[in-house]
């Protein structure tokens, strides 16, 4: 567990200390490490960042929240952590370096090194919440509020979470991989906190963009039909 942790927290401290032009170019996209047959999956969009760590037994922890950049520094500021709620809230500063298609990340005389997935171009990538839900027939409006449910997209990686940014709490998250051709939405699951059985399915919707709102709809995995729109932050 001790290792699982340092090489979170080398990940959480590495994202913004680039300039903000150079980080639209390097560091966004998804980024995969992995330690003694865990993996952990960083997801970087405009302003905000995403980290899961799992292993073929199941889902092991997630943070992220938003980022910010300068040529001096960075800062991180955390939304979500399933392992420790109390860094909720909290502000962290960060380090890294890039090496062609790496990332070195360091931080407290620990590093890490990242290799790129994707580089985080798609018509999709973006951070998504949901806003809308149907309900006996009906769209009914989700105000944003402290409790919400967001997905996270890159090129060809995808997250959800579901949180409570005022008091820390922590609801679940599933991730993988994801295509959108046709008007349809697949994804891959590669992990999943509430399931681990659900690990390897693959789920298929019907979608369609109109500006920044995302109209989702199809089955969920527990085979409830959803309809669903999602607007991009």
């Amino acid at each position: 567990m001790k290792t699982l942790t340092k090489l979170f927290f080398i990940a959480l401290f590495a994202i913004a200390t680039v300039s903000q032009s150079k980080a639209q170019s390097e560091v966004l996209g998804a980024w995969k490490a992995t330690s003694g047959g865990t993996t952990s999956l960083l997801l970087v969009t405009p302003g905000y960042f995403s980290i899961a760590v799992y292993d073929n037994t199941g889902f092991k922890s997630t943070q992220g929240g938003t980022w910010s950049s300068s040529d001096n520094g960075g800062m991180l500021n955390i939304e979500f952590n399933s392992a420790d709620p109390s860094k909720v809230g909290k502000q962290f500063e960060s380090t890294a370096e890039f090496n062609e298609d790496q990332l070195i990340t360091t931080f407290d005389g620990n590093s890490t090194t990242w290799t790129r997935v994707d580089n985080g171009n798609g018509q999709m990538t973006g951070v998504w919440q949901i806003t809308g839900r149907e309900t006996n027939g009906k769209m009914s409006e989700m105000k944003p509020g402290d409790r919400k449910t967001i997905k996270i997209l890159t090129g060809t990686k995808f997250q959800w979470i579901a949180m409570n940014t005022k008091t820390g709490e922590f609801f679940g998250t599933g991730g993988g991989t994801y295509t959108f051709e046709n008007g349809v939405y697949t994804e891959n699951i590669e992990f999943f906190s509430k399931d681990h059985s659900r690990v390897g399915a693959s789920l298929t919707f019907k979608g369609s963009l109109n500006g920044n709102t995302w109209d989702h709809s199809g089955k969920s995995s527990k085979g409830d039909p959803i309809h669903e729109e999602w607007t991009r932050k």
